[in-house]
């Protein structure tokens, strides 16, 4: 028995056959969609290296069945960038060495782009620290990462500011 899915995943509508209910969101992503860059970490939704976005929340993609997501929009580390133009996290990241070993990076940026379209940043590195508190960085680069999230919400609101102008 195969189970269906449609998916729209990083803006590209797939259609699948599942032989297994059980498939993990991140599976379907590394090993059936060749997206790598979502990390699995410790397949218990404690780190928060699989963080994608789901219809615009974060949500840890080691716990989340793929059969339940049928109709999802899914928004992967590799379709955050427009072309060579990296997305405002991903160039504040960089700037503020928001990174040492890379691997969780990409559950890190997801995550920071969930929380800022939320709107639970606002200017308060604290927050910053307690909103992504689910992303573990074994090599602690904690403050580089508040550091790139304050600095991309400042970027985005000004280009937001800009648009309304």
């Amino acid at each position: 028995m195969t189970l269906p899915l449609s998916l729209t995943v990083n803006g590209v509508e797939r259609h699948l056959e599942l032989d297994d209910p059980r498939v993990t969101l991140l599976d379907l992503l590394r090993e059936r969609l060749d997206l790598t860059g979502t990390k699995k970490g410790c397949d218990r939704g404690q780190c928060g290296a699989c963080t994608v976005l789901v219809d615009g929340r974060r949500m840890n993609s080691c716990l989340a069945l793929a059969v339940s997501h049928d109709g999802a929009n899914i928004l992967t580390i590799e379709g955050v960038a427009h072309g060579n133009t990296l997305h405002p996290v991903q160039a504040a990241f960089i700037a503020h060495d928001g990174f040492q070993c890379g691997f969780c990076t990409p559950g890190q940026i997801m995550s920071a782009i969930g929380m800022i379209a939320e709107g639970q940043v606002g200017s308060d590195p604290e927050r910053v620290r307690e909103s992504m508190s689910g992303n573990l960085c074994r090599c602690g680069a904690y403050a580089g990462i508040t550091e790139a999230v304050l600095e991309a919400q400042k970027a985005l609101d000004a280009a937001n500011r800009k648009q309304v102008a």
